[in-house]
């Protein structure tokens, strides 16, 4: 028997989307990278871009546990000298909402061109509306 490489253009790619009021960063995100990259379905190729598009909503709604809204920090460095800058996870869902789930998404997906090209499936917004009703988008529970 011959194993079947599943390309691009033969994946059935579908709609999805998810509500993330009240659910944790880690849960949605991993959910979200799961089905970016395709492992929900039976033809799943790892080196191939076979994962469906998913909608987040609500994305400013994400629960954290403990007291990471306070103690969990995020880092980026400017490329200059002394250019460390940092951010609490309350202040950066202030200043972006979207910012903490699409981080925990790229991080959970593979580093390079295929990841790069698998975060273009993922929209994420802030609230519960989103552009994307023409495509008719499934709901997801999570």
């Amino acid at each position: 028997m011959k194993t079947v490489f599943v390309t691009p253009e033969m994946a059935e790619r579908s709609w999805y989307v998810i509500d993330a009021e009240g659910k944790s960063l880690g849960r949605v995100a991993a959910k979200v990278a799961s089905m970016l990259r395709g492992k929900n379905k039976p033809t799943y190729t790892p080196s191939q871009e076979t994962g469906d598009f998913v909608v987040v909503v609500n994305a400013d709604k994400v629960a954290v546990t403990g007291r990471k809204r306070q103690n969990k920090m995020y880092y980026h460095h400017t490329g200059f000298p002394g250019g460390l800058k940092e951010a609490t996870f309350g202040n950066l869902i202030g200043r972006n909402p979207v910012k903490p789930l699409e981080i925990a998404v790229r991080g959970m997906l593979p580093k390079g061109p295929l990841g790069r090209k698998l975060y273009l499936n993922a929209k994420i917004y802030a609230g519960p509306n989103h552009p994307h009703a023409a495509q008719q988008p499934v709901a997801i529970e999570l």
